[in-house]
């Protein structure tokens, strides 16, 4: 028996595997998702930054009247990626090697914007006439507490802080969430391919290679055409996975939904 008969003869005990493959991923997905996931990433874009120089000469940065060092934009995204809805979540903001001034907050693809929680707001609690103190403007200064209302599933926040770093080095800023069942993973910068990230694109798209191999083997008898087909295949990989990722994600959102 040559290999084309032996995958003739296990056809259906592979289609049978691949099925039943699919539907252990997607009960394992289920399973997993009762523990809510949220993914969060920062970016930081420097501004401006006070520095004193034999050749471009001196150079100044001030906030409002008041000098800065070092001035950044940083940017916050969270993102709901389980398949649950949640009420009252509460996300805190903090660093400790930056300054916090202002900042910009939204749910995105809504007109809504963030609100502190009760409790920040009462840390912050100044009465008609009184002046902040120092311990309130550490506060300000070091940390954020919002509260969202209702964070549906594939929903995103985004805050945006202007903020000066205590030193030459990249600011760090944190999330942390008080949601029960709930667990916060942070994620760095990554290459994309059509919204997915690009490591995650290939591994599907190499996946999918071997379904497709294993189809031009069963199905076509000229080896040249095989090769060629999985070669081409091969240069292009990254994006039947990208959009095989994102149809999962819709395929996710319907079932969830």
């Amino acid at each position: 028996m040559d290999i084309l008969q032996l995958l003739q003869s296990e056809y259906i005990s592979i289609l049978a595997g691949v099925l039943g493959g699919i539907a252990t991923a997607f009960l394992t997905q289920r399973v997993l998702n009762k523990r809510g996931i949220f993914t969060y990433s920062v970016t930081h874009t420097r501004v401006g930054v006070t520095a004193e120089d034999a050749i471009f000469g001196n150079v100044a940065v001030s906030w409002n009247g008041n000098p800065v060092q070092n001035l950044y934009l940083s940017t916050i995204e969270m993102k709901n990626e389980s398949m649950n809805d949640y009420e009252n979540v509460v996300v805190c903001a903090f660093t400790n090697d930056s300054r916090l001034m202002t900042e910009q907050t939204q749910l995105l693809d809504t007109p809504n914007i963030l609100e502190w929680s009760e409790k920040y707001k009462n840390q912050l609690h100044v009465e008609p006439g009184g002046e902040p103190s120092e311990k309130q403007w550490a506060t300000y200064n070091g940390q954020r507490e919002y509260i969202i209302p209702i964070f549906n599933r594939g929903q995103s926040i985004k805050i945006t802080y202007l903020n000066s770093a205590k030193t030459n080095a990249m600011p760090s800023i944190w999330l942390s969430v008080a949601q029960k069942g709930v667990k916060l993973k942070f994620q760095g910068p990554q290459n994309q391919i059509l919204g997915v990230p690009q490591n995650q694109a290939a591994f599907v798209g190499v996946v999918l290679g071997v379904a497709v191999l294993v189809a031009l083997a069963i199905f076509v008898t000229e080896p040249w055409a095989v090769a060629t087909a999985a070669m081409t295949y091969g240069l292009v990989a990254q994006l039947p996975g990208a959009y095989a990722i994102k149809a999962i994600r819709r395929l996710k959102e319907a079932i969830g939904g």
